[in-house]
């Protein structure tokens, strides 16, 4: 069980309207988990006069951040859905712990998640967990560490440490900076002064609606050339050995995970073929429900298709009390 700790104060509280719906992007310190560790996130909630039905904790990947769920935040608040999209440790406006070793493994950034639920927001009731690349990794700890505080989890996009399919797609090429990313240091001194050209190569080969991306890219690309980022969010992946044992630890102490879980990617993506042979090596419930027509960037390339499976998929799994 981890630790419920005192409400942090907010630092800012800032109303974006370039959305119909809305939404706001809100800062926190959790200084419990560090000297002004500083966690960003955006938040929206259903009309005052209707019912909350359940709540979404959406988990972004690398290299982007909380704003690849901008599209998706006012439709599933519509849909009568608390959302919470965080930037986690490492990327875009939240802390970025570096030293000399600072600890990405994906059950503490579900820990620093946990906290922003619990202890920030006060949620009592148990959540719909989401997450896609490196957030389905830290969606996966955080059902597996929180179950009890869990109604769903749905996930995809990323070869979870542990499986069969991590271990094969981590040697292949198109799968290169699985192990790139995992070498200290190099990585960061190659990548240095060429951000730009290095991050597009992701963005233009692995959407199938590259057009939908023209946008962010510009501000995922501002959130990393920042001061440390980079390494910082180089640090998820050089976490993957220490999550592949903590997975298979849980594994062999507790069996699959009795959370409901859903496969959840792009079927124009390569990870495609992977939600129900890997998700059933670790959940007993699962489903699959890939997205026509989408790549990689599942929220971005279609964001109504996204709200809709959500909302589906919520709906199948209501959020009691804990």
């Amino acid at each position: 069980m981890f630790p419920l700790l005192l409400p942090a104060v907010f630092l800012s509280l800032t109303m974006v309207n370039s959305q119909p719906s809305g939404y706001v992007s809100r800062n926190t310190e959790l200084p419990e988990l560090g000297d002004a560790f500083r966690l960003h996130y955006l938040y929206s909630e259903p009309p005052a006069n209707q019912t909350v039905k359940g709540t979404f904790l959406l988990i972004h990947g690398f290299p982007y951040t909380s704003y690849h769920y901008r599209h998706v935040m006012g439709p599933l608040a519509e849909a009568g859905y608390r959302v919470i999209a965080p930037d986690y440790r490492g990327a875009g406006k939240s802390s970025k712990p570096t030293g000399w070793s600072p600890d990405y493994r994906k059950t503490v950034i579900a820990g620093d998640l946990f906290h922003l639920i619990h202890s920030v927001l006060n949620i009592t009731e148990k959540i719909h967990v989401v997450g896609h690349d490196i957030g389905g990794m830290v969606a996966h700890a955080y059902a597996t560490t929180y179950a009890n505080h869990t109604a769903s989890v749905a996930w995809g996009e990323c070869p979870l440490p542990g499986t069969r399919e991590y271990e094969e797609r981590k040697t292949m090429l198109n799968h290169f900076h699985l192990l790139f990313h995992s070498v200290p240091d190099l990585p960061e001194a190659l990548i240095a002064g060429k951000e730009e050209v290095y991050l597009r190569y992701f963005f233009d080969r692995q959407a199938y609606n590259r057009a939908a991306l023209d946008e962010s890219v510009d501000f995922y690309l501002g959130d990393y050339q920042q001061p440390g980022a980079l390494r910082a969010g180089l640090g998820a992946y050089r976490a993957f050995e220490q999550d592949k044992e903590e997975n298979l630890a849980w594994l062999a102490a507790n069996g699959k995970c009795k959370v409901p879980a859903l496969g959840f990617s792009g079927a124009r993506s390569m990870h495609a073929v992977d939600g129900y042979p890997m998700l059933s090596q670790v959940y007993e419930n699962v489903e699959v429900k890939n997205m026509d027509e989408v790549g990689h960037y599942l929220a971005e390339e279609d964001p109504e298709q996204y709200v809709k499976i959500l909302v589906w998929w919520a709906g199948k799994h209501p959020g009691e009390k804990v």
